[in-house]
């Protein structure tokens, strides 16, 4: 049998259909994938200890036999309670097994295990709740544990890598240059893979995870430069020192010192001749909007137009709504185009666009298509740009001769790591808030107390204002969390029967979704019951109050977008938190959430919590994933690779050498249709 890299995981042993699907939502089709689905930890059998040395309530590996099995207990429907009498020498220990037939038929009397689990203490007897185990003769001292979903255990996992690595392992290649390699003292990359999911010990592991990691970085640090190199050169966009007066004059309000400094920036980057390339970050509710306002301004009194690509069609709808409020009173054209409009609509408004009708067009990823043309294209906004892939951006950037990029995230990075992250960018920062927001005050609450919760709300109805409740879920399925179709019934017919509550969640078309939204921020609708598809931009001041279940189910920084939906007019707004999670490192996020609203501190939290090593991956479409590097943990790691491959482009700009095809294929098949800038 031929082996491939890209050969299905159904190539591999008891893979079939169902088991396929399950590693789908994994993110692994193939074998090659498997073998970088790296483990999340592992279970360290190297130092068992004694039962009486083991911490109650933490886990704990043990060496012990097995005395007596008692009797199997049911204790439901689908629940076996399987209890086992173990003995380490010196104590007794009672090990629990929680409906798994096989471990406890498994096992013997009279012979020796190394058993994992959660360790605990009653009435003076010690207590084992088994997670895993071995036996004390197995030469794997550190097991792997990897990232799961329901219906796919750990051991199949471990079985199915087992055969990948024995059998498809030799075809891995490095792409790393030879010298680089040596240089570092880098392990192979085949030996690497094989030890990462089945280190010998933790000197092996160590090797191993230095060796992926530092190869992880490298390419991520190639792929910037490239991106960074691709928009050198002049620009015919030079807008030097445009009369800003008339703008500012026409705002209702003060900008606030952040938003002039940032704009300053962009004015400054904008008058020269390489095209600006800038990062604006800025917390919920900061004023980005009026940034890029200003800068289409600009763009507009140098003789350009502007185009702001955004995700999603409310978010579209939303700034093509503010800009054409500040910018057409200035005699300035503005216009939307999004997918849903017609065809014969979205043909008569591209024809306009590319006669320079309009100055300034707002649009979702129907700006990047062939059809769009723009009579003359200088300044471009991407909006919340880690939703948008390399190539989708590099599109919109080819619609004009090197225009001007202003990319805007209301994602808070620390600094340190956007300057890492976005290599490519310069970063302009947001970090005061316009005058009368108010602080969003935010509580915990058990489900227990959902119905106290609810009273509070109608009592901000009763005042005059809005809210939201926002579930994990749209429709019911077999797990206890919220879902929204189900939550909203309920609460219209036996919570708010006078008010009018709607449902709005991410599978209901464009247009239905629009006029929801339109319907809310008019007032007509009270109270929204939502997913997540309210977390970026939709602005409605007169909301006060939102309602998150299941709270647990989201990331720090998600929480702290959805909760800026509400305190954005000069009312007192509230946050109320739903979770019955009482796990340490739950309590400890919703702490953060209570105590702070700076954005850039909860980011901060929320990548010491969860690691930024998915941070990347999950924003940045398009530029290699990372599956095993650290941001935060592997800085230093970081500035080494990013040296190592800063020496390279320099020596061999195209990578050209024989030694670098390997990585020349690599990029060009990252960045698509040898669009990487490599000559």
């Amino acid at each position: 049998m031929a082996f491939h890299l890209n050969d299905p995981v159904t190539a591999l042993k008891n893979v079939g259909g169902k088991r396929e699907k399950l590693y789908e939502k994994l993110g692994v089709r193939t074998v090659g994938n498997l073998l970088r689905f790296y483990p999340r930890s592992y279970v360290d059998y190297t130092s068992p200890k004694l039962a009486a040395e083991c911490v109650p309530g933490e886990p704990a590996v043990i060496e012990a036999k097995v005395l007596k099995k008692l009797t199997p207990a049911p204790i439901r429907k689908n629940m076996v309670l399987y209890k086992l009498l173990l003995t380490d020498g010196l104590s007794n220990v009672m090990l629990t097994i929680f409906n798994n037939e096989y471990a406890y038929y498994d096992m013997k009397v009279g012979e020796t295990y190394l058993f994992h689990g959660k360790f605990s203490t009653m009435g003076g007897n010690y207590q084992l709740t088994l997670s895993s185990f071995i036996r004390a003769e197995d030469g794997e001292v550190m097991r792997p544990v990897y990232n799961l979903t329901e219906g796919l255990s750990n051991g199949m996992v471990v079985n199915n890598v087992k055969e990948a690595v024995a059998n498809w392992g030799r075809l891995l290649e490095d792409i790393l240059p030879q010298e680089v390699a040596a240089r570092h003292s880098l392990m192979p990359f085949e030996e690497a893979v094989r030890t990462i999911h089945f280190p010998s010990g933790k000197d092996a592991y160590d090797r191993a995870r230095y060796r992926l990691a530092f190869e992880e970085l490298f390419l991520l640090s190639m792929s910037l430069l490239l991106l960074k190199g691709r928009d050198k050169g002049s620009t015919e966009v030079q807008i030097k020192d445009p009369d800003m007066g008339p703008f500012y004059a026409s705002l209702p309000f003060e900008l606030t010192g952040a938003q002039k400094r940032a704009i300053g920036e962009i004015l400054s980057d904008m008058s020269g001749q390489v095209p600006m390339n800038r990062l604006l970050q800025g917390d919920v509710g900061s004023g980005k909007t009026m940034v890029a306002a200003a800068g289409c301004f600009a763009a507009f009194k140098g003789g350009f137009q502007s185009a702001i690509m955004a995700p999603t069609e409310i978010l579209a709808s939303q700034h093509e709504a503010t800009l054409k409020k500040t910018l057409e009173p200035l005699e300035m054209k503005v216009c939307l185009l999004t997918g849903s409009l017609t065809k014969k609509q979205k043909d008569a408004l591209r024809a306009e666009i590319a006669a320079g009708t309009y100055d300034v067009v707002v649009g979702t990823h129907a700006l990047v298509q062939k059809d769009t043309v723009f009579q003359r294209l200088g300044f471009i906004v991407t909006d919340e740009q880690h939703r948008f892939g390399v190539r989708q951006r590099g599109e919109l950037v080819k619609k004009g001769e090197r225009p001007h990029h202003l990319v805007m995230s209301a994602t808070p990075i620390p600094r340190t790591l956007a300057l890492i992250v976005y290599g490519d960018l310069d970063i302009s920062v947001l970090d005061e808030l316009p005058k009368g927001r108010q602080k969003v005050e935010t509580f915990t609450v058990h489900s227990d107390k959902r119905k106290r919760a609810l009273g509070f709300i109608k009592k901000e109805l009763e005042a005059g204002h809005q809210g939201y409740i926002v579930c994990p879920l749209i429709e019911d399925s077999d797990s206890e969390l919220m879902a929204a179709v189900r939550y909203e019934k309920i609460i219209q017919t036996n919570y708010f029967p006078e008010y009018k509550v709607a449902l709005l969640h991410g599978r209901l078309k464009s247009d239905e979704k629009d006029q929801i939204m339109n319907a809310f921020k008019e007032g007509k609708i009270h109270l929204l019951v939502s997913t997540t598809v309210v977390e970026v931009g939709v602005d409605v001041p007169n909301a006060t109050i939102m309602m998150i279940e299941n709270a647990e189910r989201f990331g720090l920084s998600q929480l702290h977008q959805l909760r800026g939906r509400v305190g954005r007019g000069n009312a007192q707004s509230y946050c109320i938190l739903v979770s019955d999670n009482e796990g340490e490192e739950n309590r400890r996020r919703l702490q953060v959430m209570k105590e702070t609203s700076d954005g850039f501190v909860i980011a901060k939290e929320d990548l010491k919590l969860r690691g930024a090593g998915d941070f990347f991956g999950d924003r940045q479409h398009g530029l290699p994933q990372l599956g095993i590097a650290d941001l935060l943990e592997d800085s230093a790691l970081f500035r080494t690779a990013q040296g190592e491959a800063k020496a390279l482009l320099e020596r061999d700009p195209g990578l050209e050498q024989p030694e670098q095809m390997r990585l020349r294929l690599y990029m060009d098949e990252i960045f698509g249709n040898n669009d990487s800038g490599l000559n």
